[in-house]
């Protein structure tokens, strides 16, 4: 619940002037109709509907009507650091996207679909050095971090333990830390990290490559008869490197009849299950030294890579075991989807000196690279110190193969179909209305015709006082 009293002075007085205000309500519905956005963008202008026939303008709007003459827009940021209204609606339509390929029987995927074999696979990165974990309960004696072997003496080079007594939270700064610095491989970690991507493009090569072979086929004929269907997302471990979890499905030849068909050839989940293992342990990548000073890398997956099957007779409450349910991997895989490098840190944690080196050594070795020559227009390392704050990771978050499931933009066009609907509803006031909501949005896009002119007004809430009634607004919505 908001008090006046946990603001500023100047936030004070703006929010006791919007809550007095006479327009309140209609702020109010503003901040309902983007989604409680904690950054929205503000556009003035107006716009018409007209009828392209006749030429009679069936509605118009202008923002010079609304409070304060703005027009608030969603700024659709997937990050919830930055904006948990917006990473929330991200989230839930990534959840969709996944559900729809891995069950089937929504979003216009066919039922069927759940019948086919399926796996969640997850592919890491190799070690740069020994760091602190935080290990999962388990047996006595287990859950230290790196117990001492041998005689429990042993130093590393730089004169500093290679072992660790203690238990660690998994919520502390420490985790992920290196045992020592000097050790650990940082310029091997970031150019890994920049080739992550190349690397994902590889394996799903070699799956269908490796998919081939286990059948006896070509890899032309193969793909007539099976074919391999992902959506992934990249998660940032502790120690400031990505991995990727995927959802790997199989399915036949896609037809215009048939979009979705069942495999051609009978290949089990097991069987898939040995497949994507076998690919991920194949998959190498040629990385370029990033100068003279440097030396070229062979890079490759980690020895953690895991995959296990899904199907719908698992249990949806186990989030372990050789099975999986689909509605627990899309509910894990889309809790991810929102998060990137800069949720690693917690400023209540305190400063995290890894992560800070590493965003630092991005920018100075991009810079080596580009003494070098390397990121010009046909460098290897084009742009990379514009991933910084990527920690050198340029791949998208969330990513599928093109007919997994349906798509992000799809699931927004319908959303903007459906709201378009209810409104058009509202301002004809009819009692009897001939098809659904998504009918009547496409039957109006056809016949009219909108012509608008909107200008650019900024970013954010217009006041710090609007800014906090906003976001007091999106907590109890949460709450409620």
């Amino acid at each position: 619940m908001l008090t006046l009293q946990d603001l500023s002075p100047t936030a004070r007085v703006q929010a006791t002037e919007r809550l007095t205000s006479p327009d309140l309500g209609r702020w109010l519905a503003q901040v309902e109709q983007v989604g409680r956005c904690a950054h929205p963008i503000r556009v003035a202008g107006s716009s018409e509907t007209i009828d392209p026939t006749t030429g009679v303008v069936l509605r118009s709007y202008s923002s010079a009507s609304e409070p304060d003459g703005i027009t608030y827009l969603r700024c659709g940021n997937r990050r919830r650091a930055v904006c948990e209204s917006c990473s929330h609606q991200y989230q839930g339509d990534v959840y969709h996207v996944i559900m729809a390929g891995a069950a089937g029987g929504m979003k216009n995927i066919p039922a069927e679909v759940g019948e086919h074999p399926l796996v969640f696979a997850t592919l890491t990165a190799p070690s740069f050095g020994t760091v602190h974990a935080a290990k999962k309960p388990g047996q006595r004696g287990t859950q230290r971090c790196r117990p001492r072997s041998g005689d429990g003496r042993k130093l590393c080079p730089h004169g500093r333990p290679t072992w660790c007594m203690a238990v660690h939270d998994h919520d502390q700064v420490l985790v992920g830390q290196p045992l020592c610095r000097d050790c650990y491989d940082y310029l091997g970690h970031l150019v890994w990290q920049w080739y992550a991507p190349e690397l994902w493009r590889r394996f799903t090569i070699a799956l269908g490559r490796t998919l081939a072979r286990q059948l006896s086929l070509s890899e032309a004929a193969c793909r007539r008869l099976v074919r391999v269907q992902f959506a992934k997302v990249a998660e940032f471990q502790r120690r400031g490197v990505v991995h990727f979890h995927a959802l790997i499905r199989l399915d036949g030849h896609p037809t215009e009849a048939d979009p979705f068909p069942a495999p051609g050839r009978s290949v089990t989940a097991s069987v898939l299950v040995d497949l994507v293992l076998q690919a991920a342990g194949e998959v190498s990548c040629e990385a370029s030294p990033v100068d003279s000073h440097d030396v070229g890398r062979v890079l490759s997956f980690g020895r953690q890579v895991d995959a296990r099957v899904v199907h719908g007779g698992a249990d949806r409450e186990a989030a372990t075991g050789v099975e999986l349910h689909p509605e627990t991997v899309a509910a894990y895989v889309a809790k991810y989807a929102t998060k990137a490098a800069a949720d690693l840190a917690d400023a209540q944690a305190g400063p995290n000196p890894h992560l800070a080196r590493l965003k630092q050594l991005v920018r100075r070795t991009a810079l080596r690279a580009g003494c070098a020559g390397l990121t010009g227009p046909d460098g290897p390392y084009k742009g990379w110190s514009r991933w910084a704050d990527m920690l050198g990771f340029r791949g998208h978050f969330a990513s599928k193969s093109r007919r997994y499931s349906t798509t992000l933009g799809r699931l927004r066009q319908a959303r903007r179909d459906h709201v378009r609907a209810r409104l058009n509803n509202l301002h004809a006031r009819e009692s009897v209305r001939v098809g659904d909501d998504a009918d009547q949005a496409e039957l109006e896009a056809e016949s009219t015709l909108v012509v608008g002119s909107w200008r650019f007004a900024g970013i954010g809430w217009l006041s710090a006082g609007d800014a906090a009634l906003a976001a007091a607004s999106a907590a109890r919505a949460r709450d409620d």
